[in-house]
């Protein structure tokens, strides 16, 4: 069985992390380019990797978010396709999964 509460103190840490990560790349973004029009196409083409990132650790934190939502609705672990348990197993790798491994098929 899954100890709640260090579930929620994970999910707490991976969040803060993606708020640095995050905030670095808000940091990153706004500085201004190069001159130069060669490292600018360079700076330009990293600025759209480094939106991707961002884009996807935003969205993680939203999963936590909602994750936490569900531990403190005491509906956490619970699939929403089926209403069955989702396995400890995919709970421990994917600690914010929302369905089971066949609803999510």
């Amino acid at each position: 069985m899954l100890n709640l509460k260090n579930v929620e103190a994970k999910l707490r840490a991976r969040m803060e992390d993606l708020g640095v990560r995050v905030d670095q790349i808000e940091h990153d973004l706004r500085e201004p380019h190069s001159q130069d029009w060669g490292e600018n196409a360079t700076e330009s083409e990293g600025d759209q990797v480094l939106e991707g990132l961002e884009e996807a650790g935003l969205d993680e934190i939203n999963q936590i978010r909602a994750a936490l939502t569900r531990i403190k609705k005491e509906s956490y672990g619970v699939c929403k396709g089926c209403g069955e348990d989702i396995p400890e197993g995919r709970l421990t790798a994917l600690p914010y999964a929302t369905t089971c491994v066949n609803c999510a098929e």
